[in-house]
């Protein structure tokens, strides 16, 4: 069945174990290919992603859409990537 791109903007979006993600408020579309990439939650659920950050979610990790999105495939927990610390700065020399 297909759907229109419009109908899936605002729906809800769950894991595969029924846990709430987020709405979902765009789309990655390939328009060369005319196909959906992914989905962007943009205000997800604090127990799955740290931060409440948006994701963009690959469209092969989801499993079925209709008056809701089923993903197959979430991790566990999405935490922010910590950056390599600045290294100290060498004493001046005297």
């Amino acid at each position: 069945m297909l759907e229109e791109l419009s109908e899936i903007i605002g729906l809800q979006v769950y894991t595969q174990n029924g846990v709430f993600l987020g709405n979902v408020n765009n789309l990655v579309v390939d328009v060369d290919n005319g196909a959906v990439d992914g989905i962007f939650i943009g205000e997800t659920n604090p127990l799955l992603v740290e931060g409440s950050r948006a994701v963009s979610v690959p469209y092969r990790w989801v499993q079925s859409v209709g008056d809701i999105v089923v993903l197959r495939y979430f991790p566990k927990r999405v935490s922010l990537r910590k950056g390599a610390a600045p290294a100290p700065m060498a004493a001046a020399a005297k």
